[in-house]
């Protein structure tokens, strides 16, 4: 019989617990989660860097400090291996004032002892060869080779992709309702679609981890919410960055970064803003975050892109814990519960070895669950982008499907056979509904200059015929979303609306 897992939440983190536990063919294991996609919570918005490992603690951290240099080196063969968007050119950690140098030296003597490579103080002259669009008058940096960034929204959803690939069963749309426990073990998972048995328990529910942890008689945390605000400017804009740019971290940050983003345009941000307890859905903006953004990134570089090239604002939400300290635990009591809570940054680094270290040291060693591996295991993503093909391969591609000779965003290039492509990727991953941000999630459509403005309506259309629903159907990110408000043209064609 096999062992039966049940992972709530596919964020990042939950999604790679996923993949890695697709290795094995003893195992029955459901993806759980509440929105209509893989990705839309936590995941969905930061900064996507891959960060080196230098900026945590050993000693106050233990664990994270382990798991975010090994997180860096998986990410290397996982991004290849899922064809992830990704690129490697390194992080300045730069000084501003001389004094500076103290705190760089600090985490030069952290990368040391926590084992990352190629970490090194570089002074002036040096830095500015590195970065030309660095603040002239900073004292000095510090260099770290092995820093990357990929395009994180994309991340989540090829993870759970390649789950199910393996066989792992995703369930979106599924809220989790209570966690059942019998005489010390658990049971199974309750839910709005029914109840799922399950002899492990996984959560990973980001910013909910503390809700879905008290239900299974663990309510020893709470998650506070801390919200990061951005600015985004289109891709034409300069002057830009070479390297991942931030200043020398405080206690509660690592400071605004500005970077250039995997489709070119400039990235500043994030604030570090901690928020009420139930404040959990505040992706709000403020002026105040904006321009603290703005002010700081303006010391950090010579030069920004003007304010007219800002395409879009945001703010995303990370899961903060009560100490700083990841929440990586199973339990006796009850016995098949494990929390994976509390992942703040650099979870998104760390996500493909919290989920070695879950199934290893949780899974196989605490619990003594016995795992096989399977032979027939893939580790590929089914992902690709037309525009990134070959020019022959482009041609023979629109030979065989004239849709991909169709660009739908004119802005970054994509072809209608890119977004059905998508959808059927989507259909075959289990997805129920088919959002406009799935679509997004997965090819960039409206992401560029336009932000949607011109693309999105023809997007919708082809959702709509697609997933064979009236174009007033289609949602952003799922029910209470519409994107339209009807077939508002119905009383002239002097026919009765049914909807």
């Amino acid at each position: 019989m096999k062992t039966r897992v049940v992972i709530i939440g596919a964020g990042v983190v939950g999604a790679s617990i996923a993949r890695v536990l697709s290795r094995y063919e003893n195992l029955e294991v459901h993806l759980i989660e509440k929105a209509v996609d893989a990705g839309m919570g936590v995941s969905k918005a930061n900064t996507g860097i891959i960060h080196p490992g230098h900026e945590d603690d050993p000693d106050r951290y233990p664990l994270r400090a382990k798991l975010c240099v090994r997180g860096n080196r998986l990410w290397y063969q996982w991004t290849q291996e899922l064809r992830i968007p990704a690129k490697w050119p390194g992080e300045l950690m730069v000084a501003l004032e001389e004094e500076d140098m103290k705190v760089a030296e600090h985490y030069l003597e952290l990368a040391r002892r926590n084992g990352v490579p190629g970490v090194r103080l570089v002074d002036r002259d040096e830095l500015l060869k590195l970065e030309p669009n660095v603040n002239p008058n900073a004292a000095g940096a510090l260099w770290a080779p092995t820093a990357g960034m990929m395009s994180s929204p994309v991340a989540a959803v090829a993870l759970t992709e390649n789950a199910v690939d393996n066989g792992v069963r995703f369930h979106p749309e599924t809220e989790v309702r209570g966690i059942r426990v019998e005489r010390g073990e658990v049971k199974g998972v309750e839910t709005n679609r029914g109840f799922f048995e399950a002899d492990v328990v996984i959560n990973a529910a980001g910013l909910y981890a503390d809700k879905i942890s008290a239900m299974a008689g663990i309510d020893t945390f709470t998650i506070r919410p801390r919200r990061g605000q951005y600015y985004i400017f289109d891709d034409d804009a300069g002057p830009k960055v070479r390297r991942i740019v931030h200043q020398t971290p405080t206690p509660t940050t690592k400071g605004v970064y500005v970077i250039t983003e995997m489709n070119d345009g400039v990235m500043i941000g994030p604030t570090a803003e901690d928020l009420p307890e139930d404040a959990k859905d505040d992706t709000s903006t403020t002026r105040e975050g904006l321009e603290f953004v703005w002010e700081m990134a303006k010391k950090l570089v010579k030069g920004l892109p003007p304010r007219k090239k800002v395409i879009r604002t945001f703010a995303g939400l990370r899961p903060e814990p009560p100490d700083g300290r990841w929440i990586i635990e199973a339990y006796d009591d009850p016995l098949g519960f494990i929390n994976v809570a509390g992942i703040r940054s650099p979870g998104l680094t760390a996500a493909p070895a919290i989920a070695h270290y879950v199934v290893e040291e949780l899974i196989q060693g605490k619990l003594d669950v016995k795992l096989t591996q399977k032979s027939s295991w893939n580790p590929y993503g089914r992902g690709f982008w037309f525009k990134a093909l070959p020019r022959e391969k482009q041609a023979e591609l629109i030979k065989r499907d004239p849709a991909y000779g169709r660009v739908i965003c004119t802005c970054r290039t994509i072809t209608e056979g890119d977004i059905v492509n998508a959808i059927n990727r989507m259909k075959r991953m289990g997805v129920k509904t088919i959002s406009l941000d799935g679509v997004k999630l997965r090819t960039g459509v409206m992401g560029g200059t336009c932000q949607g403005a011109f693309c999105r309506v023809r997007i919708a259309s082809i959702i709509a015929r697609e997933a064979g629903i009236p174009l007033w159907k289609v949602t952003q990110k799922g029910e209470g979303s519409e994107y339209g408000i009807g077939d508002v043209k119905v009383l002239l064609r002097g026919e009765k609306d049914e909807e």
